[in-house]
């Protein structure tokens, strides 16, 4: 009457689920999400979800057009066999209000959450499985140096622009000067080195280069020196970004 014995059952679910983060040039991330069925039965994936923290948006890259209309890349099949797997892709994009923010972090940050909805047969109520996201910040030391802008394709030889951001991580002031550096693919345009002034703490600055490259296929943007004279100290920049060179002739027939 007043005996009560409380057992814990073990429960293990048959989803395993692994993700990794992918940076980008231009300060997005992609989250790839693997998730494969390791029981000997079947199980059907009702929903998989992102949810993302504050500081970010989120998008899904796991639908195709077709015929004008969005359709999942696995199909309307949500059964997952025993042993099978998929990829999920999302596209996250940091919050403008959270630029000048990002590059002070240190550390795991909150990325937000996975939410996966299965169920062993049909008709059962979904069970709900939810995976905290967290991401080691990339520590870019007292200066950060990202791409606003950069078109895809450019002409063999032909001048074109790029838009640079420098953000100084620090917790002092800064005195730059910049210097470009031709390479045996990519020749700089204008001045060689320009004074870019004084950058206070957490504070960003844009500036645009002028280049043209010499070679054909996809090219390495290098060659960008940022010198901090307060401490003396030089960022040597290179391979920020990548661009595909085409020749004119392709171009007058497209």
């Amino acid at each position: 009457m007043f005996f009560r014995k409380l057992c814990l059952f073990s429960f293990l679910t048959p989803l395993e689920v692994k993700t990794k983060f992918y940076s980008s040039e231009m300060s997005d991330l992609f989250l790839e999400v693997q998730i494969q069925n390791i029981s000997s039965s079947t199980v059907f994936i009702q929903k998989v979800s992102l949810k993302p923290s504050e500081m970010y948006t989120g998008a899904e890259l796991n639908t195709v057009n077709q015929a004008g209309e969005d359709e999942c890349t696995f199909g309307t099949r949500p059964i997952l066999q025993s042993m099978e797997g998929r990829q999920y892709l999302y596209h996250l994009q940091l919050k403008q209000e959270f630029s000048e923010k990002a590059g002070t972090i240190r550390g795991l940050t909150k990325m937000g959450k996975l939410d996966i909805e299965w169920k062993r047969n049909p008709g059962e109520m979904a069970i709900l499985r939810t995976i905290q996201l967290e991401r080691e910040a990339l520590v870019y030391g007292n200066m950060k140096l990202s791409l606003e802008t950069i078109p895809d394709t450019v002409i063999l030889e032909d001048p074109f622009h790029i838009t640079c951001k420098i953000t100084n991580c620090g917790d002092r002031k800064m005195k730059l000067f910049l210097k470009t550096c031709d390479t045996d693919s990519i020749r700089w345009c204008g001045s060689s080195g320009r004074y870019l002034g004084k950058l206070p703490p957490n504070s960003s600055l844009h500036f645009t280069l002028t280049l043209l490259s010499l070679k054909l296929g996809l090219q390495s943007v290098s060659g960008i020196w940022i010198t901090e004279k307060l401490l003396k100290k030089t960022y040597v920049c290179d391979d920020v970004a990548k661009v595909c060179v085409i020749s004119s002739m392709i171009k007058m027939k497209s």
